[in-house]
């Protein structure tokens, strides 16, 4: 049955990020956006990294490969549950009403910002094992969502295009882009708090392993 539903996930994820690039990748260009600064601006979105990640940490499952170590982590694990979670959450409460999307764009949506955070989540609660994560593995977690955030603040703030409304420094001004990262990482933490709590009680309930 894990075995099963890793690769339900896996080509669930997989899938719909190349149905994505596709999408991302054909508007674009006939937009007449180059190539390079394509690739860079589809790698930019939250969504598409966490996803990426997903796809990742369900082939680390289906794969003995030793470079896929790090994706068996039960750290990394619940990292993505709560980063994941945030993706969904965050589409539907923030970024849903302001895009009218029709076709393989809306499908490619629907994929990324529900059906794979909905599915991530519920694979990591059944079928993962439980117990070891702890409250101080937060700072961890919220590491490479920093990262990123820098990542793309940097890139707006060269080319004047950010991922995000919430981000859009020119528009909404400093101050307000900060507050907003501030609500989002709170909320971030949050998730992983829950996260952890609910690892510690299964962990009571469910047999390691």
């Amino acid at each position: 049955m894990k075995q099963v539903a890793t690769w339900i996930g896996f080509l669930l994820g997989a899938g719909g990020l190349l149905l994505q690039a596709y999408s991302t990748f054909t508007l674009r260009t006939a937009q007449g956006h180059d190539l390079l600064g394509t690739i860079v601006f589809f790698f930019t979105f939250y969504t598409i990294l966490t996803n990426i990640m997903l796809v990742l940490v369900y082939l680390s499952e289906i794969s003995a490969a030793r470079w896929l170590g790090w994706w068996r982590s039960p750290v990394t694990r619940g990292m993505m549950a709560g980063a994941i979670a945030l993706v969904g959450i965050f589409n539907h409460l923030l970024l849903a009403d302001l895009q009218d999307l029709t076709g393989l764009a809306a499908f490619c949506d629907l994929v990324l910002h529900y059906l794979t955070p909905a599915y991530f989540v519920l694979w990591w609660l059944i079928l993962q094992p439980k117990g070891t994560l702890r409250f101080a593995d937060i700072p961890v977690m919220l590491l490479p969502t920093l990262i990123w955030l820098i990542w793309a603040m940097l890139r707006g703030a060269v080319i004047g295009e950010y991922p995000y409304p919430i981000l859009d420094a020119p528009k909404l001004g400093y101050g307000a882009v900060a507050l907003n990262c501030v609500a989002v990482f709170v909320g971030l933490l949050a998730l992983y708090a829950i996260v952890i709590g609910l690892d510690r009680l299964l962990a009571r309930r469910l047999p390691r392993g």
